[in-house]
Parts: structure tokens; sequence; C-alpha cells
């Protein structure tokens, strides 16, 4: 009976290293200041509200400055979506 051939195996050569590439932050400049000025102004527009007895920022409001104060918290989570 004849014998079997035995394959030999090629030695194990690791794959090429892959060079380390720059990446590109294109964060937008203005993201970051408008969203935390979005927050500072809405947060401020409420407790102002509060400490006055609601007769700051605006009088007529009445109720809806707190409205208006989440409007302003709420723009700077839109502003946020734009941060890459």
């Amino acid at each position: 009976m004849p014998k079997s051939r035995i394959r030999k195996k090629a030695d194990f050569t690791p794959p090429p290293a892959k060079q380390a590439q720059a990446i590109k932050l294109n964060s937008r400049a203005w993201v970051a200041p408008v969203m935390l000025a979005m927050f500072l102004i809405g947060l401020a527009w409420i407790v102002v509200f509060y400490v006055t007895d609601g007769s700051l920022p605006i009088d007529a409001l009445d109720n809806w400055n707190i409205v208006v104060g989440f409007g302003f918290i709420a723009a700077g989570f839109g502003v946020s979506t734009q941060w890459k």
C-alpha cells in the first residue's frame, strides 16, 4: 500500500500592518458655544421667572415664560445635533 503524502503547511505570516491615518474632525467651532449659550439662557430665563415671582423677564407672558425657557433649552439640544 502506498504511503500518503504529508502536506507541509506554510509558516504563519501576519497581515501587513495598517498605517495610522489621521482622522479629520470637522467639528464646527460655533456649535459648542451656541449650544451652551442656549442652555444657559434657558436656565437663566426660568430661574429669573421663579425668583421674581413671575414679574420678569416678560410680565405679559405669565406662565408661558417657562415654555420660553424650555424652548431655549430645546433649541440648545437641537443645535447639539450639528456637532460632529
